[in-house]
């Protein structure tokens, strides 16, 4: 086996754009782990939307990570062993410069999904997430302080022609700072500073005891560049954006079942 340990993003990744994930992925996932391999998923997603989905990947144990790298937790149980978030006064922070820009925003305390706006763009991410926003028309940032809310990731919606400007201006920013991100193009998300999906390739090589050129990544998103450059194989899908395949091997796209190729031809080769 050429890689004991493969970690895949999710949405974009294994996840086609019907919101199914094909039979051959979950075979070839099945097949790896059943030789011996190591299977994980490394999402942006919260643990409340990405631990149901597991199951349809047939993964029931293990370990699963969220929120970029913040969260990592027991599949079986749901037990945290990374936990990290935002300070109040850095939240507090990054919530007012949102506000004060008129922004879409969705805050993440835990299991909830604190959002400011109830609109389509708001309907189609809780029909894919399966996740239901919390809304108030009181600001965030209020609700923050009255509920003492501790906040693990935020992000902005907006459309994909609006993108790159709600990224430029996160990043002019927060950028020193915070660490920003993009994970589809209609999302920037904005995590603390070091939380990003290279921290998972670390916790699981020393979790498992894998060494990192033993691991294998794979993604399609600009916050799955982290991921992918720190494990020793580097993979993206078809439909991955450029920066991501500039410098990984290229496999089928996500409709194409790019994972279990790339499990099949590099990691139990």
């Amino acid at each position: 086996m050429n890689y004991e340990l493969f970690i895949s993003d999710f949405d974009g990744t294994l996840v086609r754009a019907d919101g199914t994930i094909s039979g051959r992925n979950i075979e070839a996932i099945a097949a790896y782990r059943e030789a011996g391999g190591i299977f994980a998923v490394c999402t942006g997603r919260m643990l409340a939307s990405i631990r149901p989905r597991l199951k349809d990947l047939g993964l029931d144990d293990g370990i699963v990570i969220a929120f970029q790298g913040a969260q990592v937790a027991d599949i079986a149980t749901g037990k945290l062993l990374k936990d990290d978030a935002f300070t109040r006064e850095q939240a507090l922070e990054v919530l007012c410069f949102m506000e004060e820009n008129d922004l879409h925003v969705h805050a993440y305390a835990g299991e909830r999904m604190l959002v400011n706006r109830q609109n389509a763009l708001l309907e189609a991410y809780e029909t894919m997430c399966r996740v239901k926003g919390d809304f108030s028309d009181m600001p965030l940032s209020e609700r923050v302080v009255q509920e003492n809310l501790r906040i693990v990731k935020m992000l902005v919606m907006c459309s994909a022609d609006e993108q790159p400007k709600v990224e430029e201006l996160l990043l002019k920013r927060f950028g020193e700072t915070y660490y920003v991100t993009c994970s589809s193009e209609y999302l920037v998300e904005i995590m603390p500073k070091g939380q990003l999906k290279a921290a998972a390739v670390a916790f699981l090589s020393n979790y498992y005891k894998v060494p990192v050129e033993k691991i294998a990544a794979i993604g399609d998103q600009k916050n799955d560049i982290p991921l992918v450059a720190s494990a020793g194989g580097k993979f993206a899908v078809a439909n991955a954006v450029k920066e991501l395949k500039e410098f990984a091997t290229v496999v089928p796209s996500v409709e194409e079942d790019g994972v279990a190729y790339a499990i099949e031809k590099y990691a139990m080769e």
